[in-house]
């Protein structure tokens, strides 16, 4: 890395703020939005709607056969593109009992 300028050298800087700054970007948006709720009165989780996506289908209500830790790359990559998913690798999700979404537990508490 011999005969670097100083733009080049900066470049690198600003670039690795980017990736930075991509990574945290859900978790900012999330901070600030639950802060916004806070002070509106608002529950902080679901913003008073008493439902919240399930954490275990995202809310889509179906989950692939083998659980969470299977790794199929290039069907991440087509779903990614666009491409149908295969309704043959789907199985009901059991946490939500499909329905891709749960009462709030913040919300439920109260009641």
């Amino acid at each position: 890395m011999e005969g670097l300028t100083s733009s080049e050298i900066a470049g690198f800087g600003v670039g690795a703020l980017l990736v930075c700054a991509t990574i945290a970007a859900q978790r900012v948006d999330g901070f600030i939005a639950s802060s916004q709720r806070r002070s509106l009165g608002m529950c902080k989780k679901c913003g008073d709607l008493r439902i919240v996506a399930c954490s275990q289908c995202k809310g889509i209500g179906s989950v692939r056969k083998g659980g969470m830790f299977t790794f199929r790359m290039l069907d991440d990559i087509y779903e990614s593109l666009g491409a149908e998913t295969k309704t043959s690798n789907l199985v009901p999700c059991t946490n939500c009992r499909s329905k891709g979404r749960l009462l709030c537990p913040e919300c439920s508490k109260v009641r």
